[in-house]
């Protein structure tokens, strides 16, 4: 099942007047995996987002959920999908238990109302009017919401933004189980570690485009940045050491004593640089390995034009 695609975007253009939000994007998401969608503000992914809902319509290209075209095949869809907007979706005067309660009667098969909302910490706020709730408080009631009918795929935009650590952990518990029970996850967030967290796969999306995509761990493995660095006596015969590694390695001395080798680093090439530390009478000390992670990833593939 893994393999099927639940969310499958080609081409997909859509047009703010004379601005363009999406730009010919592709996105595949795997059924029963979490996607995350990162992107900097204004890059697309929401749009994305509410394209593949169906609350927008989009000028070029196809969108397909569950095999179907969300705004064509709306009133299939919505039994089986769930969702987070990002704001908005609850009448500012509903009590929380009263609009959850009224969400969990729309669908058959519901989740129990009760232990939901204790699993979301949203007890002591259940009579309190969605207007007058803390921002945190509405976004767990907005999760609540979108979970409740037992979906097959849940979109959640933002999901833990303004939560405090203890209610973050707990929603990644809850997208955790949700992906357990099969469910079919996609999220935009802005937070690196959310993402390397929970995503199976991790959609870079920037100008409109998904710039790269794949698992986390995939992602921060290419490129030459992973790296190891120690120390020993300045001035190593480098040229002698690069003969005993893979070709497509790099050394420098980056200060003196102070020795960096950058390219696919695994145990193999470890046991090498040690190995021809010990050949050259070299006691190397403060070995490490670095990788890049998933924020080293995003800043590099987006947002140029912001940071030039």
């Amino acid at each position: 099942m893994r393999n099927e695609s639940a969310v499958r975007v080609r081409g997909l253009v859509k047009r703010y007047g004379t601005k363009t939000a999406v730009d010919g994007l592709d996105l595949d998401v795997r059924t029963g995996t979490v996607t995350a969608v990162l992107g900097p503000n204004g890059a697309g992914k929401t749009t994305t987002v509410e394209t593949c809902e169906g609350y927008r319509r989009p000028d070029a290209g196809t969108v397909r959920v569950l095999g179907l075209d969300p705004v064509a095949d709306a009133a299939r869809l919505r039994p089986r999908v769930g969702v987070m907007l990002q704001s908005g979706g609850v009448y500012s005067g509903a009590r929380a238990d009263e609009m959850l309660r009224h969400m969990a009667k729309l669908h058959a098969h519901p989740l129990d109302v009760d232990a939901l909302i204790e699993r979301l910490g949203l007890g002591s706020c259940g009579r309190t009017a969605y207007r007058r709730l803390s921002g945190g408080q509405q976004q767990r009631l907005a999760l609540a919401m979108a979970v409740v009918g037992r979906p097959e795929l849940v979109f959640l935009d933002e999901p833990t933004a303004g939560l405090d650590p203890q209610a973050r952990r707990s929603t990644w518990d809850l997208v955790r189980e949700l992906r357990a029970d099969g469910v079919t996850v996609v999220l935009t967030t802005h937070f690196m570690d959310e993402a390397e967290q929970l995503a199976d796969d991790v959609a870079i999306v920037d100008a409109g485009r998904v710039v790269a995509q794949g698992s986390p761990e995939r992602l921060c493995r290419g490129g030459a940045e992973n790296s190891l660095r120690f120390t020993g006596r300045p001035g190593l015969d480098l040229g002698a050491l690069l003969k005993a590694l893979p070709d497509g390695t790099a050394a420098a001395e980056t200060a003196p004593g102070a020795y960096r080798i950058t390219g696919e680093v695994d145990p193999q090439l470890l046991a090498t640089v040690t190995s021809w530390c010990a050949q050259a009478g070299v006691m190397p000390d403060g070995i490490a390995v670095e990788r890049r992670t998933l924020e080293d990833v995003f800043l590099e593939l987006t947002g140029k034009e912001l940071r030039g």
